[in-house]
């Protein structure tokens, strides 16, 4: 275990002294993707300033949603997203066939050699959002209230690498996954909202099949203590479990994809 995780952390280091050899490159894509949300998230100000909120969520609320949303993302995403998008290539190239031959978990190696510093803007935007957010909004602030936020922050990363591993391994097994990530981003788009101002099937959607609320809605309504539909006073144990189950649910499809797995030319 210690073994794995040195190569792990060696990996990370390996790709991220890689990548700050370009620092230029690297600095204008933080900048870039920070303008990119900062233009989403403006309009949303303005939208929510002028009509005095949304779905009884006023800008300090919404705000905090955002923060976590993009905080929770990029944790996951940085170790998942660029690395298993192409997944659906490395089958068809025979590429992934490589990668069961290394000595190393193939996941583990694919996420760790592949970590992605590019979501840095994200960790600073979201941190941002969060640290104006905070102080603004009415929380009870304990020991308990603390753990249950950083608790809900890595359940959210780990649903969000969860989602994206079910996608990549899909490739494993029926050759396409690429597509699902579009459905996929068309879904996280919602979960930037609080889900009751969708219909009420949406609703349930959002927290059964399709458990994208987790991601930031359910979380921070238990944490500022708004009603969570369907799940009222078990929304906040709710939302720290998803993200572990979630993790054990993709592990247990990615060894059943590896299984199933045929090799480039059949």
């Amino acid at each position: 275990m210690q073994q794995t995780l040195a190569l792990a952390w060696y990996l990370m280091r390996l790709r991220m002294r890689t990548r700050l050899q370009y620092r230029v490159a690297l600095a204008l894509a933080w900048v870039s993707q920070g303008f990119g949300y900062a233009g989403a998230f403006s309009s949303l100000w303005i939208i929510l300033t002028r009509f005095g909120g949304m779905g009884g969520w006023r800008w300090q609320d919404m705000a905090l949603l955002l923060g976590f949303h993009t905080l929770g993302y990029a944790l996951g995403a940085c170790f998942t997203f660029v690395q298993l998008r192409r997944m659906e290539e490395m089958v068809r190239d025979g590429e992934f066939d490589t990668l069961l031959t290394r000595p190393i978990n193939a996941w583990a190696f694919l996420s760790f050699s592949g970590f992605n510093i590019e979501y840095g803007s994200h960790v600073v935007l979201g941190v941002g959002l969060m640290a104006w957010a905070l102080p603004k909004v009415a929380i009870d602030w304990g020991l308990l209230t603390i753990l249950q936020l950083v608790a809900s922050i890595f359940s959210a990363a780990l649903l969000t690498g969860a989602v994206i591993t079910l996608i990549g391994a899909t490739a494993l097994v029926v050759r396409r996954a690429r597509y699902l990530f579009g459905i996929y981003f068309d879904f996280w788009e919602l979960s930037r909202y609080p889900i009751t101002i969708f219909a009420a099937p949406l609703q349930f959607l959002l927290l059964s099949g399709l458990p994208f609320a987790y991601m930031a809605y359910v979380p921070v309504a238990a944490l500022i203590g708004k009603p969570v539909p369907y799940l009222g006073d078990a929304a906040a144990p709710v939302a720290v479990a998803v993200g572990p189950v979630a993790a054990l649910i993709a592990a247990a499809f990615w060894r059943f994809a590896i299984r199933r797995y045929q090799r480039a030319g059949g």
